[in-house]
């Protein structure tokens, strides 16, 4: 059944799964993360290395979405969760990125409210690869 899963092609199923996680579309990064990590085939640091890169890219996508947004004025920015987060606690906010249904809106909402660029990409990406490292030290016991 998972016979295209396999050391040839696992990090680049990573690559994606991180990355389609990341966007508003479905995906199943942890479990990707998982099974590379059972391969035995990589480093653990590589694989770490592979699906922060991915979905930290998918989350830069959904910044570059919230650009294309019409910029709207401070006072009609308002209502949804993730707007309301970031305005409370600014770039911090970007930490959270990684979490399921808030996440992905809390980049959107970055680009929307023009928040400068790096300053999100560092935040997003550190984010993305704590959740990555706690994953793969509970899959290995290192935990």
């Amino acid at each position: 059944m998972f016979d295209w899963f396999n050391a040839d092609s696992a990090l680049w199923v990573l690559f994606s799964s991180g990355f389609l996680s990341a966007t508003l579309l479905p995906g199943a990064s942890e479990a990707s993360l998982i099974a590379t990590l059972k391969l035995d085939s990589f480093s653990m640091w590589t694989v770490i290395a592979v699906a922060t890169l991915g979905n930290t890219l998918g989350g830069i996508t959904n910044y570059w979405l919230g650009l294309l947004l019409p910029d709207k004025t401070s006072s009609q920015k308002h209502g949804h969760k993730a707007i309301k987060w970031i305005k409370k606690y600014g770039y911090w906010t970007l930490l959270f990125s990684w979490l399921p249904v808030i996440g992905d809106p809390l980049c959107l909402a970055a680009g929307w409210l023009r928040m400068k660029f790096w300053p999100c990409v560092i935040l997003i990406g550190i984010g993305k690869a704590a959740r990555y490292v706690l994953l793969s030290f509970a899959v290995n016991g290192i935990l």
